[in-house]
């Protein structure tokens, strides 16, 4: 469990500050007992927070925002990538800094965009922030196991936060971010990006259920853990 925070949308009158970031952080520092951090972005339009409870990588390398070491993608991420070393394996002249299971996250989406979310088998909700492009790119997992809301202040700044209350000093408007969906400021719309065939009723609709075979691959499910 970490926790993520973000201002994505800002002004040059109303930049984000990192006494708002710490703020936010503060209402959930339960969620990320042995570490913090904050990045704000040198055009002063965007800010990223995070709180970490380190699991895989324990060193302070694997700390939160982490960029892509060119500082061209930041990213702040709450989750589990179960496959990411796999998916490293895609990227075999990639200078990895850590062995974390987000960063695979910072090379996939510099080279497929939005379709890698796909490749993902994991748990997840995370903010990036694409510098080369002034693009944010928001995401949460497919049946949204890992938290993640949305807020707007007055003045129409866009934040992000794994929890509700870290957005209700901030906010005016609040909504729960939608599972398997993404928003980008390019397409500045809420995407799907979990589709599967049986999502359709149409599909389904003539299919059988075998009670005895359902039994026998839940207590072989059950039998792997």
């Amino acid at each position: 469990m970490w926790g993520i925070a973000g201002i994505l949308v800002s002004t040059s009158k109303h930049p984000p500050k990192s006494e708002e970031l710490t703020a936010m952080q503060l209402t959930m520092r339960h969620r990320g007992p042995d570490g913090d951090g904050q990045w704000i972005s040198p055009k002063g339009n965007v800010g990223l927070a995070h709180l970490r409870l380190s699991i895989i990588d324990l060193s302070k390398k694997a700390s939160q925002p982490m960029t892509d070491g060119q500082d061209k993608v930041w990213i702040t991420y709450n989750g589990e990538i179960y496959n990411h070393q796999e998916l490293r394996d895609q990227f075999p002249d990639y200078d990895f800094s850590t062995k974390s299971d987000c960063e695979v996250i910072l090379p996939l989406y510099e080279k497929y965009g939005p379709e890698f979310l796909d490749m993902l088998n994991g748990i997840f909700a995370f903010a990036i922030y694409d510098s080369v492009n002034d693009e944010y790119f928001v995401a949460r997992d497919h049946i949204g196991i890992i938290p993640l809301y949305i807020g707007w202040d007055s003045k129409g700044v866009f934040y992000v936060s794994s929890e509700l209350k870290a957005l209700e000093g901030q906010c005016e408007k609040i909504e729960l971010f939608p599972p398997g969906q993404y928003l980008s400021s390019s397409e500045n719309k809420f995407k799907k990006w979990y589709k599967r065939d049986w999502d359709e009723n149409d599909n389904v609709k003539n299919l059988e259920t075998d009670i005895t075979k359902l039994r026998e691959s839940l207590e072989n499910a059950v039998k792997r853990q």
